[in-house]
């Protein structure tokens, strides 16, 4: 009989509830018990809707993070959090987000740095190592858990980051070698083993994705070392790994002393059959055969097709599950009550997947006659979505035909029309700017909320906006702001707003996935061809250029980032999409700049984001990611400047290709990271502007005005000061007026001082 499991599954809620269990707590309008209460009930749901499979997941849920849940569990805690006031709790959150809900005093500590979790729009908090880290076992949250799902009667597999990714996932602060910490660390993993043995747990899933990455040898040497340690007769290991092939890895996974193996077999469906001959005939074999990361439907019927054999050769030691763990969809389909029907009828989140998983289980273990009516109605839906005439566009793919080399050309280079910017936008050393948005009040949100359910009319709506856009401008005017934004008040989300006025995508009304804590974004359900029918930003940002002279950028997302925070469709190369939404914004970016806009933004902040794990991959995906930000850029004239922005991910290695875009200005996070990327800089000469971003936005933390000034000076050390932009690391949207405010008083000042310091 074939065996269903797990990997994990979404902790956020169907409608979202730990998010704002979460920030209520935070504020201090419920209690710590509240919080728990709320995320005991999240857990027993979830478990209930995964009670059909043979074993569920323990230890996936997390209240902000599961690599800071396993630096909790192992013990290792930042010094400067380590020593605070309060108990483990107070310190989880200081090291999330810079304070606990029990900090008064909003310079409470640096948060830990973020990063995203592989090539996902998940971000995890990076442990960070020294030569005199120690780890010290605390497993109490991961066998509280465990005991509330044992006593509900589930049987149950507990989940841990296994102990190479670990580090691998980690930084050392003072250049030491990650490597030598791993016979300690061991320690508490095996003590952790023999604590689960001794709890009843029969399996253990282990988590090790980097073994779809390139190691190098002594990265492999380690993995050998470390299974050989963890090896144990009380509890079987499962070896996860997802989100790619293992390529070179496969003969050391093949050998390493463990009692299964999780392989992605979307990601990797060619080393299956090899996987099959030469996995060891007393261990199990786990394929992962429905995407945790999308949410089409799966093809039942090819599933089984190509199942049904290896079931035969396996028999008992197949084991079936998710690609990887659910947390990158949404939790249930049976919410959206208002997508269209056909398009509804193409998707599965993940309650519904893991029913697609069940009659996958059955069709192998009871022969298909078993799930006939299931496999007829899945193969209805699939089939009607290939041929609809919704999904293709014979004049989008010949725009897409017509694409030529000089679309993605500036006319003249960066020092020529750096020359011709200076003269018509007259901005001083150090120029200050903002990323784009500012504070979503309650207000602005019940506001867009009225106006789609027609409470409101478009008359009210619009005088809504434009009183928070007056309001924007006016606040810049007061703080002494250099180029301007108008706030963005209009905009649910970066994306999603640009996506419900493309054709070709589609919205759900409940379908939110985690970005990191309790952020949550709704991605955009990109099903068929991409194009602009209309303007879609031009009215809100020269209104806001009418209210004041200083410059007003116009703020688009670049086709890249749309692509990648989108559930993208899985039909045609995800470079052709990409490409067709460069011709889409590539439109507005003209109009833009028709309508006198002088300054216009283009956000990448998820370029690195779909770079293939493996650096062999990555020239071809930076190809047409770059070709496509430098189409959608690259039509306007000289005079006007165009930046772009990034945020919280690794550029230190791409920084070439970041290069290579040609935007006048790019800003990019550096705050949180401690100017990490200006070691970029040490040995490539970037040619353009760029704005190293002094404010945390993801803390609440108010930066000083020394702390933005130490930034600043260590990036001039690196970087002409000529070229140097003062700005957050990102959008303010998440954060508050009364945050804001002094936070961006201090900036400005911060400016300020470096004019004085150039000029003394």
């Amino acid at each position: 009989m074939v065996t269903t499991h797990n990997l994990g599954f979404p902790r956020i809620g169907s409608k979202r509830e730990l998010k704002f269990a979460l920030e209520n707590y935070w504020k201090k309008q419920t209690t710590r018990q509240d919080l728990f209460t709320t995320s005991a009930e999240i857990r027993s749901r979830h478990w209930l809707h995964q009670s059909k499979l043979d074993y569920l997941p323990v230890g996936d849920f997390s209240l902000y993070d599961q690599v800071l849940d396993m630096s909790f569990t192992l013990g290792h805690i930042p010094d400067r959090v380590r020593h605070g006031d309060g108990d483990a709790l107070d310190q989880y959150f200081r090291v999330a987000r810079g304070r606990s809900a029990n900090d008064s005093d909003c310079s409470c500590v640096r948060a830990g740095e973020m990063t995203k979790w592989f090539d996902t729009n998940y971000h995890y908090i990076v442990p960070e190592f020294t030569t005199d880290t120690t780890f010290a076992l605390n497993p109490e949250r991961l066998l509280a858990q465990l005991q509330e799902a044992q006593e509900s009667g589930f049987k149950t597999k507990p989940v841990l980051i296994g102990p190479l990714t670990y580090l691998w996932l980690g930084k050392t602060k003072d250049g030491s070698d990650k490597l030598a910490l791993l016979p300690t660390l061991l320690k508490e993993y095996a003590a952790l083993l023999e604590l689960l043995g001794s709890k009843g747990v029969e399996w253990v899933q282990i988590d090790e994705p980097i073994l779809v990455t390139e190691l190098a040898p002594t990265w492999k040497d380690a993995f050998s070392r470390a299974y050989q340690v963890l090896e144990n007769h009380s509890i079987k290991i499962l070896l996860a790994t997802y989100f790619g092939q293992l390529q070179d890895n496969l003969s050391l996974v093949c050998s390493l002393p463990v009692d299964g193996l999780h392989l992605d077999a979307l990601s990797s469906r060619n080393e299956v059959k090899t996987l099959v001959k030469e996995w060891p005939s007393d261990r199990v074999l786990s394929l992962g055969v429905i995407s945790g990361r999308n949410i089409w439907k799966t093809n039942l019927h090819a599933t089984l097709a190509w199942l049904e054999p290896i079931h035969r050769e396996l028999g008992d030691r197949l084991w079936i599950a998710p690609s990887c763990s659910l947390l990158h969809v949404p939790v249930d389909l049976t919410h959206e009550h208002k997508l269209d029907s056909e398009i509804l009828s193409w998707l599965s989140y993940a309650v519904q997947k893991l029913d697609e998983l069940n009659t996958l289980a059955i069709g192998l273990n009871k022969g298909r006659v078993a799930v006939q009516d299931q496999l007829v109605s899945n193969f209805a839906s699939v089939d009607k979505r290939l041929k609809s005439n919704r999904v293709n566009n014979p004049s989008v793919k010949a725009s897409v035909h017509n694409i030529r080399e000089s679309m993605g050309k500036r006319q003249s280079p960066y020092h020529a029309r750096s020359a011709l910017q200076a003269a018509k936008l007259k901005l001083p050393a150090f120029p200050t700017t903002t990323i784009g948005s500012f504070p979503q009040t309650s207000a602005l949100r019940l506001a867009r909320s009225q106006f789609k359910s027609g409470e409101i009319d478009h008359t009210a709506y619009v005088q809504t906006m434009q009183n928070e856009i007056s309001y924007c401008v006016e606040q810049q005017e007061q703080l002494g702001f250099d180029v301007f934004v108008h706030g963005e008040a209009e905009r649910n989300d970066m994306v999603e707003y640009f996506g419900e006025q493309l054709d070709g995508y589609a919205f759900s009304q409940n379908g939110w996935v985690q970005s990191y804590g309790s952020r949550c974004v709704k991605p955009p359900i990109l099903y068929g061809d991409i194009s602009r029918p209309r303007a879609m930003t031009v009215q809100w940002t020269t209104f806001a250029q009418s209210l004041t002279k200083k410059p007003m950028k116009g703020m688009l997302t670049g086709p890249v980032t749309i692509l990648n925070w989108s559930f993208v469709r899985d039909d045609q190369p995800r470079s052709v999409s990409c490409y067709q939404l460069a011709l889409a914004i590539r439109e507005e970016v003209l109009d833009l700049e028709k309508a006198g806009v002088q300054i216009i933004q283009i956000d990448e902040a998820a370029l690195r984001e779909g770079l293939p794990l493996r650096k062999s991959e990555w020239h071809e995906y930076l190809n047409w990611a770059v070709e496509s930000f430098r189409i959608t850029a690259n039509g306007v004239g000289d005079e006007t400047q165009i930046h772009t922005h990034m945020c919280y991910s690794e550029f230190n290695d791409i920084i070439a290709s970041i290069a290579d875009m040609d935007a006048d200005v790019i800003t990019i996070e550096t705050s949180r990271s401690d100017m990490e990327l200006l070691d970029a800089f040490d040995h490539f000469n970037y040619p353009n502007d760029i704005g190293p971003g002094v404010y945390d936005i993801h803390s609440p933390n108010i930066p000083t005005q020394e702390h933005m000034v130490q930034l600043m000076q260590q990036a001039a050390g690196r970087i002409p000061s000529d070229r140097l932009w003062v700005n957050p690391d990102c959008g303010l949207k998440t954060r508050q007026w009364s945050e804001v405010i002094p936070a961006l008083k201090n900036m400005i000042a911060a400016a300020k001082t470096l004019r004085a310091q150039v000029t003394s």
